[in-house]
């Protein structure tokens, strides 16, 4: 099997995948969606009654919101939390036996009055290193009215999608196989309608000939539009079923690359037990 990186950044990659077929590729995309793990909030604690101004104002608010302490605690369990997963480790398997410790949690605070809107951005750390300090800063969590006030502190920690979707790294994981032009320049015409039909303007007419444009293998969705308005032998278009085009995003806690290595860590612990009890079992 071999992979090429086709584009990638810091939150999303775009893979080609030879030599394989779509058990593994589906592998791989299930994997992403729900087997690694990251941090995010699990546990958020509010602080109720009188608060004053934290800017010293001599002014109190009501510690209250226009929302459920239920619906703000699920908003936070939603933001991206920085996730370093050499450094931290599940909590119920931690030597602190699940009592929360820096090996295994992080914890901020918030402290906001209105009239003002609430962002993610206002989450700061209580103890830790300011890298996992929020990146996404503008997700709004809720909207404060005069007098009114939020306070609470939020713990995060480890876990993987499968338990929530709020621990879940990858997003629009997808892939398709890798799709072929062939033309036969003898049978075509040179009538135009492939081009005119191509949604994707993936076919020209280039010195009296019909010819794929440079990189129509990534942006070729297999319509077959051009095959429906030409002459079936003059041009095919084919999926090949070893080759993919593989794509995924993530959510910023992990990098796209971090995600990926992950993924193929896993997948190999995955195939290589299923290996050894087919073993076990003399299969």
């Amino acid at each position: 099997m071999e992979i090429e990186v086709l584009s990638q950044d810091e939150m999303s990659m775009k893979l080609l995948i030879k030599g394989t077929n779509p058990a593994f590729v589906n592998a791989l995309r299930r994997i992403l969606l729900a087997e690694i793990p990251k941090m995010a909030i699990d546990r958020v604690e509010f602080t109720m009654g009188s608060i004053r101004n934290p800017g010293g104002e001599d002014k109190e608010y009501e510690s209250k919101t226009p929302l459920f302490d239920e619906i703000i605690a699920h908003r936070l369990g939603m933001v991206p939390i920085p996730t370093d997963l050499e450094l931290f480790g599940y909590r119920d398997g931690c030597t602190c036996e699940g009592v929360g410790c820096p090996n295994c949690e992080l914890m901020y605070s918030l402290w906001k009055v209105g009239p003002c809107t609430v962002y993610s951005g206002d989450l700061e750390l209580t103890e830790a290193d300011e890298k996992f300090a929020i990146r996404e800063k503008l997700i709004p969590i809720v909207n404060l009215n005069e007098k009114q006030g939020l306070v609470l502190y939020a713990t995060a920690i480890l876990g993987k999608g499968t338990e929530h979707a709020k621990w879940q790294a990858a997003h629009a994981v997808g892939y398709r196989n890798y799709p072929t032009i062939e033309i036969d320049q003898k049978k075509c015409d040179l009538c135009g309608e492939c081009v005119e039909a191509c949604p994707r303007a993936l076919l020209v007419v280039d010195k009296k000939k019909v010819e794929t444009v440079d990189g129509y293998h990534t942006r070729c969705n297999l319509c077959n539009s051009c095959e429906e308005v030409c002459d079936p032998e003059a041009i095919k278009v084919r999926a090949d079923d070893s080759t993919f085009i593989f794509q995924f995003e993530t959510d910023g806690a992990l990098t796209a690359r971090e995600a990926l290595l992950q993924a193929m860590k896993i997948a190999g612990e995955k195939f290589g037990g299923f290996r050894e009890a087919l073993a076990d079992i003399g299969a």
